[in-house]
Parts: structure tokens; sequence; C-alpha cells
């Protein structure tokens, strides 16, 4: 099993104690046994799976798409807060670092606007 890491994935990593490394190298070796453990996203996230372990005392998430056969991308790693968010953003360096959904992300209608000052 061929095993390939965004840039974003290894900054994380990198961040990561040695016993937080060490649950991190069961997870990735779990995945790459069976590549369909992690949960299938749907959406914006088609083809994208993430899958759920403990690091340390907290919940980590690993996102993962598998290019073909014999080859993972292993996409982003962290808590689940932002976790989505940050997925779902592109990646200034690749364009291949999401498959395509066939859509183009949706921008809020209603985002706040910042009102300036006038003076009278």
């Amino acid at each position: 099993m061929r095993l390939l890491v965004t840039p974003t994935f290894a900054r994380a990593a990198k961040k990561l104690r040695s016993t937080q490394k060490a649950e991190l190298d069961s997870a990735v070796r779990a995945i790459a046994e069976d590549p369909t453990v992690g949960e299938a996203k749907r959406g914006d996230l088609a083809g994208v799976r993430a899958f759920k372990f403990r690091l340390g005392n907290q919940l980590g998430l690993l996102a993962y798409t598998q290019i073909d056969g014999d080859t993972i991308k292993l996409l982003v790693l962290g808590s689940h807060e932002n976790f989505y968010r940050d997925l779902k953003r592109p990646c200034p360096r690749s364009s291949q670092t999401r498959p395509s959904s066939g859509s183009k992300p949706v921008l809020p209608v209603n985002a706040p606007h910042r009102r300036t000052m006038t003076s009278q």
C-alpha cells in the first residue's frame, strides 16, 4: 500500500507528541489494511473518508481518500473542532488534494458586512 500525505497533514503530524504519533501510526496502519474503515462523506466531501480514533485523551479525526487500488492520500489530521471546515478549504499548493464533486463551494449569502462609521 502506497501512502501520500498533504502538507497540511504533515504539519499537523509534526506537532504531535511521541505517544500521539504512535496512536496515529496505528490508525494509519488500520486504514492501510482496510481503506473502507473510515466513514464515507457526502456532498461537498464526496470521495473523502474520515477515520475516528483516540489521540491522547481526545477524539482524533483523519481524512483520507483512496486514489486507486494501492494508493491512499492522507489529507487532514486534527480534532473535531473546525475539522470539516478546514477540510473543505481548498489547498493553495495543489488543486488535486480533494476529488471534485462537480459543484463549486457555496458562499454564504447573508455574510456579515463590515460597517464603516461616517462623520456628520
